[in-house]
Formats: structure tokens, sequence, C-alpha cells
């Protein structure tokens, strides 16, 4: 089994055919409202966990949840946080600045000197490592998370050669830094770490082949400090619940990465105590997302409906319908359609409805068994036990970047992809 474990935009929001047939007891969810939902999310800025724009969004979401008759509350979490002051790699008339990798191991103030020696992603160095300044240089691709082997082991493998400090090039679609999920409890690697901007890398892959001196200088603040998981609870005795859960925090402004998720959970709570008379209910929107999940493992520990008492869990993940862009030519141009790398994983017996009800939508009209793939937050609820279950997640091209703006998200397309879940729900509760 394998486990990959404001304005402008209101107004180009355009009407597509939704996906599915809306159910007799409630009209399928507007595109202008939920171009709403996103504009609201999308204003929030940086989504940081614990920081003012995540905060800010869980006040807001916790507002529309007792709206729709929730009982709200919010469950504390504790994450890291880190501002970084003067983070940067300089070599000869060469500077860049860096994105410092959580957990933060600082350098001293005066930063930290050594030759540059680029290492691949097998951990492969063309000189020695002791006393240097490791250049990781990632293959092209969509990353997210620094658990994974292409990253890890090589920051691992340039530590344990006596490196100093290590930057890591990440090479991706739009040539900015991509934040890279980390363990949000102890840091991950043995020194300093940044990530560098690959349209910002080619002076110093230059001065790596001459063996230049550089210097990396990571300094800051930071420490813990408090976030909120936000529950919405609806309990009517029933013994049978529904439990909906989507992520909000994020390194960037996340409009396609989590805006999608957090508009299509937002109007199925609006829809669900209708829609669904016959089952409790639990909303559950999670902080701590980047910090590889640990909102959401505290909620599976401590507030989370039991197995035994879940009928059914959907998790509405990264890339619920971020926009996709052609790219080459004339760099990267936004198209109308939906960004086809987003996965539907679903328990086995709901296959023939999934393929059924999201028929036409690129990428998740071709669901997957949940025994033979899942990732990140569904992950944690696949190994919990939950006996029924379905999720979505992806990367799209601006995953993690900071240009993951308005641009990367199209209302249609989120309300086409929450109207077919909304169908799911019904299917699943039947």
């Amino acid at each position: 089994m394998t486990r990959p474990t404001r304005r402008g935009f209101l107004a180009g929001a355009t009407a597509l055919p939704l996906a599915g047939t809306a159910n007799a007891r409630g009209a399928a969810t507007a595109p202008d409202t939920v171009a709403a939902d996103l504009s609201a999310y999308i204003g929030f800025g940086n989504k940081r966990s614990g920081g003012a724009g995540d905060t800010a969004c869980g006040g807001w979401l916790a507002a529309e949840l007792e709206r729709a008759g929730f009982a709200v509350e919010k469950l504390p979490i504790s994450v890291p946080w880190f501002e970084g002051e003067g983070c940067e790699i300089v070599a000869g008339a060469a500077r860049a600045p860096l994105h410092p990798q959580p957990i933060v191991t600082p350098t001293p103030s005066e930063g930290a000197t050594g030759p540059l020696v680029r290492v691949d992603a097998q951990g492969k160095a063309d000189a020695p490592l002791a006393g240097a300044i490791a250049l990781v240089d990632l293959p092209y691709g969509r990353w997210s998370s620094a658990l994974a082997k292409p990253v890890r082991a090589p920051v691992d493998a340039a530590f344990a050669g006596g490196a100093k400090a290590a930057v890591i090039v990440t090479n991706g679609p739009t040539g900015q830094v991509i934040a890279l999920n980390a363990d949000g409890r102890a840091p991950m690697f043995a020194g300093p770490v940044g990530l560098l901007a690959p349209a910002e890398a080619a002076p110093f892959l230059d001065a790596a082949m001459r063996r230049e001196a550089a210097r990396v200088t990571l300094a800051g603040r930071g420490g813990r400090r408090a976030a909120f998981n936000l529950i919405g609870r609806l309990d009517r005795g029933k013994g049978r619940w529904i439990t909906v859960s989507t992520p909000r925090s994020g390194w960037f402004g996340c409009a396609g990465e989590r805006g999608g998720g957090i508009a299509a959970w937002l109007e199925l709570a609006r829809a669900a105590p209708e829609l669904l008379p016959d089952h409790d209910l639990f909303f559950l929107c999670n902080s701590g997302h980047e910090y590889e999940n640990l909102g959401a493992e505290e909620a599976l520990k401590a507030a989370a409906p039991k197995p035994a008492e879940t009928h059914f869990w959907l998790h509405l993940g990264a890339n619920v319908a971020a926009r996709d862009w052609h790219e080459g030519l004339f760099g990267l141009a936004p198209l109308a359609g939906s960004d086809s790398q987003r996965y539907l994983v679903v328990s086995p017996p709901l296959l023939p409805a999934a393929r059924r009800l999201f028929a036409g939508l690129a990428g998740l009209e071709s669901p997957y068994p949940s025994d033979r793939l899942s990732a990140g937050e569904l992950t944690a609820i696949i190994a919990a036990g939950y006996p029924s279950v379905a999720g979505v997640f992806g990367l799209h091209r601006f995953h993690h970047v900071a240009g993951d703006d308005a641009r990367c998200v199209d209302a249609a397309a989120v309300a086409a992809a929450t109207a077919a879940f909304r169908q799911l729900l019904v299917t699943a509760a039947a």
C-alpha cells in the first residue's frame, strides 16, 4: 500500500456549469457567494499559523459557523514562529534574500562564512563540505515539505560532512521561493538552513563552481505562540457524526492552496444542517498545517468524534480548485480551467459515486481508493481508523509561494467542486 505520505477578483468571477445535480433540500452554491468568501479569505493576507491573518480568519469563520447554527469552540495549540531580520546570502557582489527554514536555527549575528559547495538531491558534493556553505540544488518540482527525501537527505548529508549552513534552491514553476513544511515540535536539521529563489540562484551556483566564499545570515526573533483549531459542532443526539475538515493556515496568502477548501467548507457548513438532518455534524478548521499537520493531529487526539461514532469524514485539503496555467514561451499565463494536479481519494465503496459526481472536473474525475493513496492530513485521518472517508489534495503551480494570490483561484471552479462535494456528502450519508 502506497501513501505518498477584491474588487477585480469579484468582477472576474463567472458562472460555469456545476457538477452534479442540486439536492432537493437546497440549491447548489452560487459562484458569487463563493467569490465573496474567497475575497474575504484572501483579504486576511499572510496565513502563518498563530499570526494576525490566521487569527482574524479563524474569527471570521467562527462567526459564520455560529450564524449557521453551530456551537463553536476554539481548541488552542502551540506553534513555532520566526520573524527574520536580514536573512540573506552574499557571495562577492551577489546578494539575495533567504527564507529561513523552520524551526529556525539562527546563524551567529555576523553570519556563517565558508566556501560554497554545490550538493545534489542525492547528497553528493563536488568538494569537501567541512566548514563550507552547502548549496543544495533541488531538481525541478512542485515542492511542499522538507520531509521529502530529495530535500532532507542532502541537507542531512551536508551537515554530517561538516557544513556550517545549508542553502536550498527550491527549483519550481514560478522562480519564487517555495516554502517547505516542517516539523512543528523540534528543528529538523543540525544547523541553519535557508531557502533561495531559483530566480536568484545563478550567481551563487557560479560561485560554487569556483569555490568562492559566501556568507549566510539567518537572524531574527522567534519562539512559540498560541494558535487555535476551530470547531463547529451540531449535536442532535443521533450518535452518527459527519465530519468535514479543512486547514486554513499556510506560509503566504494561500489563495489557490487553501482558498478553495475554505470556501467549499464554509458553503457546506451553511448547507449541512438542512442537507443532513439525520446526522450530528462536526466541522473542523485546523491551524498549524504548515508544521506537518500539527493542528490536525491535536484535533484528532482531543476533539474529533471517535471512529466508531463517525459515519463519514470529508477532508478538503490543498488545491481544491486552483487555476491552471500555461508555462513556457511567455512565462506563466493563467487559464480558465483548474489545475489537474489535484487528487480525490475515497473509501473503495464510494468510488462509483465519486466517478459519476466529479465527471468533467479535471483531476477529481479520476478518484483513487483510500487503501492505495493518501497525503497530508487525510493520511492521519485514515490511520486513526475512520471507516468511510473522502479527501482532496494537490500542489498547484503557485503552491507555497508568495505569488499564490487572487489570480490563482476561480470562484466558478470552486463552486463546481463544492457542488460535487455536496452531493458526495448526501451519497455517503445515505
